[in-house]
């Protein structure tokens, strides 16, 4: 980077964004764009990717455009951007004639610093020809992941975006994405045309996020007993795999009192959009939705992200869990999880119309999950591992908090592999489990299987306990599941070692359920203690900021964000040139706001 470039970004960062210095690679990314440099960027959520775009745009002759899939949030980017005094505006499907024609008159003449723009908007020849006829700072690719066909988000309007490279050939690109694995890295910069673009890979660790897993018993219970002990008032958001299943979580936890609302592809879309603007404007909702839900919501403060069902890849988990703790304080991953869990996802893929080719890579994807799911070591280890990063023990994830007891499970896993065995391979995890804990249901005499060798060998455990064995022997490949024979129990190659006894296997111990307790923050974060006078300023700023946002018509972590808030809360300033050494208040939000928290913060004083 230039040392005029260099200054002219920090100078936008502090005056315009208001932050004091870049973090991380973003110095980096930024001054590579800016000089023209194409770039594959790959940085968690709340990292700050959109700065590594925003920036060079401003930096750079014309307008810069930014491809996105988010329609829905297009106006709450512009928004937030227009609070900082950056002209931005948008072009998609929701505009009347005459609003496009407007922003296409500010693109060809430009008044705007970006626009945003849905690639299936991008690639109309009106739209192309627009940019061809305009002066383009850079294009900037955002959600790349989306060109994956191996991904958890594949969009197939975004396979055609090589057409930037191909018609725009001077104009740099920037593709960020903040999911990615080596094979889905690949094929980004394979598809874009972006295999000579430097690649800037962040660490994919979220400190501030305390990943849970636990054993589902009665998930909307669990989940219940989780919000109200760890996040009680909190926002936060809930994934289910079913629509129907949304619907019921919602309503179960508002008639638990807590404030809830579904989001699913299934309902009307001015219901769905409405859900989805409260959600970002009001504070302490929760949002029960399918994964149809979330990609883009850059709401901050987002201090929990639950799952009540098994996502399909590590990948999908890492994505949705990545929307807790934006703002960078303590934060929660929990996730319920089954045996049912396991078998759905097995048929789910089983079922898929997919060639065999894309079955066997969403398997690995899955046995991967699972591995996570089922890990020993620490959770955030096995995370990063996926990611091809290496680290130490979190001490803020379960496994570490409470590690898990271990066993040589050699015997009852060969005691499960033998009844699956003697029973023909024929039946489903029930029957199996009833034969192994000796039942004397109504099936079992129907078949004989009373009087088998294996009968009742493992009535010593419960059957929560087989569950979990068995949870366990499909995770590490020992049985699989045959959805078009009644989901029945089946042995795989794999089993024949351990039955043998050429084969020791280390199992997790099953831990009865109990209810959580609220922890301490996490090892190595510092909570920003405030005084009972600092907490409340905090708590009039926070009241002020509501009302605000309202008049203005935006979210209240647009006109500042908690941390910001924090922050002046601790300074209490007095002056506008006091104020303006806050992090996160940029020249327009002082102009905008400065008198009224100076004001504020005189009152209370």
């Amino acid at each position: 980077m230039t040392s005029d470039i260099g200054s002219g970004a920090l100078h936008l960062l502090q005056t315009v964004f208001g932050y004091p210095a870049f973090r991380g690679q973003q110095a980096d990314i930024v001054g590579h764009v800016a000089s023209g440099g194409d770039a594959l960027v790959l940085m968690p959520t709340g990292g700050g990717k959109s700065l590594c775009y925003q920036i060079p745009a401003l930096l750079r002759d014309g307008v810069g455009v930014v491809i996105s899939p988010l329609i829905a949030l297009m106006q709450d980017q512009v928004d937030a951007l227009a609070e900082v005094g950056v002209r931005a505006a948008f072009l998609n499907s929701t505009q009347s004639f005459d609003e496009t024609l407007r922003v296409e008159r500010q693109v060809r003449t430009g008044e705007l610093d970006l626009v945003y723009v849905a690639p299936e908007r991008l690639m109309t020849p009106r739209c192309l020809e627009l940019f061809e006829a305009s002066n383009i700072a850079l294009f900037a690719i955002d959600e790349a992941h989306c060109v994956s066909q191996w991904g958890h988000d594949f969009r197939p309007e975004y396979i055609r975006l090589s057409i930037l490279h191909e018609r725009f050939p001077q104009v740099p690109r920037i593709a960020l994405t903040a999911t990615a694995d080596r094979m889905t890295r690949a094929e980004i910069a394979h598809r874009l045309q972006l295999e000579d673009a430097r690649q800037f890979v962040s660490s994919f660790d979220r400190p501030n996020i305390r990943y849970s897993i636990v054993e589902k018993t009665n998930g909307r219970k669990q989940l219940l007993d989780f919000i109200t002990t760890e996040h009680s008032g909190d926002s936060g958001i809930v994934y289910c795999l079913s629509r129907k299943k949304v619907e019921e979580t919602a309503e179960f936890l508002n008639e638990s009192g807590i404030k809830a609302l579904p989001y699913h592809a299934g309902m009307e879309h001015a219901k769905r959009a409405a859900n989805q603007a409260r959600f970002l404007r009001e504070e302490n909702i929760v949002m029960v939705a399918t994964i149809a839900f979330g990609m883009g919501i850059d709401k901050p403060d987002v201090r929990f992200v639950c799952h009540l069902d098994l996502p399909k890849s590590i990948e999908g988990y890492y994505q949705e869990t990545g929307r807790a703790g934006r703002d960078g304080m303590p934060a929660s991953a929990w996730m319920a999880y089954g045996l049912q869990d396991v078998v759905l996802q097995r048929r789910m893929i089983d079922e898929s119309e997919a060639d065999e080719n894309f079955k066997r890579v969403l398997s690995t994807k899955l046995d991967a999950m699972l591995g996570l799911c089922e890990t020993l070591s620490c959770r955030r280890m096995r995370l990063l591992e996926y990611f091809g990063e290496g680290s130490s023990p979190c001490g803020n994830c379960d496994t570490c908090l409470v590690p898990p007891v271990s066993f040589d499970g050699t015997v009852p896993m060969q005691k499960l592999l033998s009844t699956i065995y003697r029973v023909g391979q024929r039946f489903a995890a029930g029957h199996v489990i009833d034969v192994l804990r000796g039942a004397e249901s109504e099936r079992i005499m129907q078949w004989h299987h009373d009087k088998l060798s294996v009968y009742g060998v493992g009535s010593d455990r419960s059957e929560q306990e087989w569950r979990a064995i068995l949870r366990q022997a499909i995770a590490l490949g020992f049985v699989t599941v045959d959805h078009e024979a009644f989901s029945s129990l089946k042995l795989t190659e794999l089993a024949r070692a351990v039955l043998k006894g050429e084969q020791k296997v280390q199992l997790r111990q099953y831990q009865k359920p109990v209810k959580p307790k609220r922890v301490s923050s996490p090892r190595g974060y510092e909570e920003t203690e405030l005084s009972k006078s600092e907490q409340a300023i905090f708590d009039k700023l926070r009241w002020w900021r509501v009302e605000t946002a309202r008049a203005h018509g935006v979210p209240a972590y647009v006109v500042f964000q908690d941390a910001t808030l924090r922050e002046i809360a601790k300074v209490k300033p007095t002056s506008l040139d006091q104020l303006r050494g806050v992090s996160g208040v940029g020249e327009k939000k002082l102009t905008s706001y400065g008198d009224e928290i100076v004001e504020i913060i005189g009152e209370m004083m």
